[in-house]
């Protein structure tokens, strides 16, 4: 048994809820219902509340509360110098500081935040019992970016360093390596309306760097900073760069952020989505959203048949039935 679970409970009276964000009218409203089916699925004993921007429909939003989400709507907040000018690793993660909004939810006494191309493969209520006055998350992996966004987001990095394995890259005795990084798709923390407020002022002062909020997070809360294990965020990348680091039958979480792995809109051509473990996780992934009705077409939002999923299942799948060893990810 992991540290985590180890730790003393908080007392039950506490308010606990899991968190995600959503905006715009595409079909990541679908990882937010599959997400929110994969915490019913686990058995988690606190609701998921979905952040939601003015420009997601209203179609999208009744959907999220036939999952049982609790829906609120936050107003947008503007990168680093509005953005102007700047070019982030991805065009869409300048929206993503809008995020922060989360912090002003202090009707709460803790959350989780789960990016919404999560999925929950085993409960992980055991977050929630985190220290108090410390964000806990998972390092991240520098491999799958390119140097030159890690040398603006990343202080004292140098191209072929990953935190992962860091002695890997020869490094002078008198030179500090760079402090712990982690990714921002899985954050415990403490709500706070004065750290919202007190973010937003580091935002009007802090330039703005390639990973936008993610790079924000981890310069805000340096000290506060509280390593977990990769079970409660894996990463794609991680099955290809660092196999080793990764058992897959204590995995927790999984994080579908590699290019093509959205199960919504897998891209099989993409790089290592042929891998067998990877066609599994996206097979499961189309298990459980199509695990009830309650994700059937509603008001115009198009979403997967049961003969879809099936025949999505099939092909992905193919692969799995003959190649993946016992003891993976959904061995029990």
């Amino acid at each position: 048994m992991d540290e985590l679970a180890l730790t003393t409970a908080c007392p039950h009276q506490q308010r606990r809820a899991f968190v995600s964000f959503l905006t715009g009218s595409g079909d990541y409203v679908k990882g937010a219902v599959a997400l929110a089916k994969s915490l019913r699925a686990v058995n988690s004993a606190y609701p998921l509340i979905v952040a939601v921007t003015e420009c997601v429909p209203v179609a999208h939003q009744r959907l999220l509360r036939r999952e049982g989400c609790i829906v609120r709507e936050v107003a947008r907040v503007a990168p680093p110098g509005g953005g102007c000018g700047f070019e982030f690793a991805r065009e869409y993660y300048a929206v993503n500081f809008s995020k922060l909004r989360i912090w002003q939810f202090d009707d709460f006494d803790k959350l989780v935040y789960l990016d919404a191309d999560m999925l929950l493969f085993q409960n992980v209520d055991e977050l929630f019992n985190s220290p108090p006055g410390t964000l806990s998350a998972v390092m991240d992996c520098f491999c799958a970016a390119t140097p030159a966004i890690w040398h603006q987001s990343v202080p004292r990095y140098r191209p072929g360093y990953c935190q992962q394995v860091p002695d890997r890259l020869p490094w002078p005795r008198d030179a500090p390596k760079p402090a712990p990084y982690f990714n921002a798709g899985m954050l415990v923390f403490q709500p706070s309306c004065a750290v919202f407020d007190d973010m937003l002022r580091k935002l009007a002062e802090w330039p703005p760097t390639p990973m936008a909020e993610q790079d924000f997070l981890n310069r805000y809360f340096a000290g506060a900073y509280r390593p977990v294990p990769n079970r409660y965020n894996l990463v794609l990348a991680m099955l290809w760069w660092h196999p080793d680091k990764v058992d897959v039958s204590s995995v927790k979480n999984v994080h579908y952020c590699a290019k093509g792995s959205k199960p919504w809109d897998f891209n099989p051509s993409a790089p290592h989505m042929d891998l067998p473990i990877v066609r599994e996780l996206v097979a499961h992934w189309l298990e459980i959203y199509g695990s009830d009705p309650a994700s059937g077409a509603i008001d115009g939002l198009e979403t997967f048949s049961a003969a879809a999923i099936a025949e999505a299942e099939m092909q992905l799948s193919a692969a799995v039935q003959q190649e993946v060893v016992p003891g993976g990810i959904m061995a029990g």
